[in-house]
């Protein structure tokens, strides 16, 4: 079965050296003035691939959820996945299967069928699966411009891992795609009221004060942009509490005359 150890043709214990050099020898090969376009999809592959394996803590991440999930059988696994679509149970482990399969969007496509946010995955999946395939489905959502789906399942993972740790020094990563998210991204996909909706999930969450205080100055000018100078003024004092050198509230505070 097709995994980033057979995509970069790497032993599964090889030294992070050993698989800088088969990236490089196999993307050499795969260059377009040397393969042609039709080498784009293994080029990709290729790179996802190193992406994962070249990083210490992604690695260890995949390899945890690979031993545990991706095993060898003597038959075709996702054609049984498939055969058994009425299963809920099923549609959840191949949504999990074709992310690690690198099938990206046949996993997105299994999940959208199943009623994407609304589907229940960790009924079916144990809670470590649910969390890896969560995280993974988050960051090609995200990926794909389905930035409000990508928040949703992004904060999920926030509230469970602070309820009992699984991801552990991993977190780092899941925290920061959220951020970045929220900071880049996310606001140009959503409502003035769900961008508000947004930003009172990530204060839910336990973020450090400057952070809850940049959300909060966020939101205030959401309100005040809405008509609501009363609540956004509220807001801006909240904010000032928590970081009262907060950046870039000036303006602002002049305009509330807070």
């Amino acid at each position: 079965m097709i995994n980033h150890y057979s995509t970069l043709a790497v032993r599964e214990n090889a030294s992070t050296q050993e698989i800088k050099r088969a990236f490089r020898d196999k993307a050499k090969r795969l260059h377009p003035d040397i393969a042609g376009k039709e080498a784009e999809a293994e080029m990709r592959k290729l790179l996802a691939a190193y992406e994962v394996l070249s990083d210490r803590d992604r690695r260890y991440e995949y390899d945890r959820a690979y031993s545990r999930f991706i095993k060898k059988v003597d038959f075709d696994y996702r054609s049984w996945l498939r055969d058994h679509a009425d299963d809920p149970a099923s549609r959840a482990k191949l949504v999990f299967f074709e992310l690690f399969h690198l099938e990206e969007d046949a996993a997105i496509a299994v999940w959208d069928r199943s009623g994407a946010l609304d589907f229940p995955m960790e009924r079916y999946l144990d809670r470590e699966d649910w969390m890896d395939c969560v995280y993974l489905l988050a960051e090609k959502l995200d990926e794909r411009g389905r930035y409000y789906e990508a928040f949703e399942l992004l904060t999920i993972l926030v509230r469970e891992e602070r309820r009992r740790p699984y991801f552990r020094h991993f977190m780092d990563d899941v925290e920061g795609l959220l951020k970045e998210l929220v900071r880049l991204r996310l606001r140009a996909g959503v409502g003035d009221e769900l961008w508000i909706d947004c930003m009172e999930t990530l204060l839910e969450l336990g973020f450090s004060p400057r952070d809850e205080a940049r959300w909060l100055r966020s939101m205030a000018e959401t309100l005040l942009k809405m008509g609501d100078e009363a609540a956004a003024r509220s807001i801006v004092r909240e904010a000032l509490r928590r970081d009262p050198g907060l950046p870039n509230a000036g303006r602002l505070r002049e305009k509330l005359n807070v």
